[in-house]
């Protein structure tokens, strides 16, 4: 979840700073969310979840688990969180999303979005400041799954139908249309729309 996602920043700016480019020269910016969130160290995290529902998702999770890649140490894990995601997309200018992991979730019987913050009894869409994103809960908006492996399937139209409305409340919580879907670990299963 942004920010803290991992120690170094992943916003679409610094990839111009790396690339030795103007930052007007980066036309399309593909931002690439998982369906489901994880964070990486201390910090608000208000989609979190914890115990078996957390364990049991960190294990399938990622390429091989979702563990810190230098150190192993477990990742915090929780559901898709909309407000911290559009919020991540609109500060760096989002003109696509890829959506990774969504093979993952193919376990689940029901799949909650975190699609807004209750924050003093008010519910909220926006991103809030620190003070107020300490005392947020999350407002879940609960999808059935879909209870079967999508590996392999390269259209679409081909996800089973629970799949494609997941990917597509995602979308327009998010405002930002998803253009590749990844259903599996290799750079080959990808979907685009």
């Amino acid at each position: 979840i942004y920010p803290m996602v991992t120690s170094s920043s992943t916003l679409a700016g610094y990839g111009a700073i790396g690339a030795g480019i103007p930052p007007y020269e980066i036309k399309d910016v593909v931002t690439v969310v998982k369906a489901y969130s994880s964070a990486v160290g201390a910090g608000e995290f208000v989609s979190e979840i914890f115990g078996d529902e957390a364990d049991e998702l960190r294990r399938r999770g990622g390429d091989g688990g979702e563990f810190g890649a230098t150190t192993g140490r477990p990742r915090r894990m929780g559901w898709f969180d909309a407000v911290a995601s559009r919020y991540g997309c609109r500060i760096q200018g989002t003109t696509k999303v890829a959506l990774t992991v969504l093979d993952v979730l193919g376990y689940l019987d029901e799949i909650p979005i975190c699609v807004g913050y209750e924050i003093d009894g008010e519910v909220t869409k926006d991103f809030p400041t620190t003070n107020k994103l300490k005392k947020a809960k999350p407002v879940y908006e609960v999808l059935p799954g879909w209870k079967e492996d999508i590996r392999g399937i390269t259209e679409y139209d081909k996800l089973p139908e629970n799949c494609r409305k997941y990917i597509e409340k995602i979308e327009e919580e998010l405002g930002v249309p998803i253009a590749f879907v990844s259903n599996g670990p290799s750079r080959h299963e990808i979907i685009k729309r």
